[in-house]
């Protein structure tokens, strides 16, 4: 952890965001779909959209065409019209800020909730897993599995709690920028001497 944080000191969410609500859309985009481009296409749609009940009342089509380059545009489309109405109807235009309320909602997994908790609202309540996540943590021999949810299960025993936000930030800089899936820097790697490289050749 000391490493990582050494050497990535400005790892932080890579989705751009001003409010616990531009995160969370952002985050249900960014299934399948590279935080570049959701930052891109949520540029324009945060200017047009300002709050939960914006998106709700507005026709499922238009959410469509607005995201459509995200991929899965059908099902993000009807999942965040949905979400919205419950936000505007129940929470007054406000994001829950309980895991619980939180993956009630349309189109929230644990990882979206976890992301907007801890980023939105620094509460720490379990390491986001994705796939940057799910592959150093077996690389590194910490996990034999490939389930998000007991990975974060595992890691969360690991780790203090003070430390499950900024994990998961550290992990997926070093994973884009080293321990990439396909072609992974070994040699010029900083935890080359302590990493065990389960899984690769």
């Amino acid at each position: 952890m000391n490493l990582l944080k050494k050497n990535y000191p400005d790892a932080h969410c890579a989705l751009n965001f001003n409010n616990p609500f531009q995160l969370m859309i952002a985050t249900i985009l960014s299934a399948q779909c590279t935080d570049e481009r959701v930052n891109i296409v949520t540029k324009d749609l945060f200017k047009n959209y300002k709050k939960p009940s914006d998106l709700a009342d507005e026709d499922v089509e238009v959410i469509e065409t607005a995201i459509r380059s995200t991929g899965f545009y059908k099902n993000k489309a009807k999942n965040i019209k949905a979400n919205c109405q419950i936000l505007k109807d129940k929470y007054n235009n406000q994001i829950p800020q309980t895991l619980d309320e939180l993956v009630a909602l349309p189109g929230i997994g644990r990882k979206t909730a976890n992301v907007v908790l801890g980023n939105a609202f620094g509460i720490a309540t379990g390491v986001v897993v994705d796939t940057h996540v799910t592959r150093l943590a077996n690389r590194f021999g910490w996990v034999k599995i490939q389930d998000a949810v007991k990975i974060e299960q595992k890691l969360n025993t690991m780790f203090d709690q003070s430390e499950w936000i900024m994990l998961s930030h550290y992990l997926i800089s070093h994973g884009r920028a080293i321990c990439k899936a396909r072609s992974p820097d070994c040699e010029n790697c900083f935890l080359a001497t302590r990493c065990p490289r389960k899984g690769l050749r």
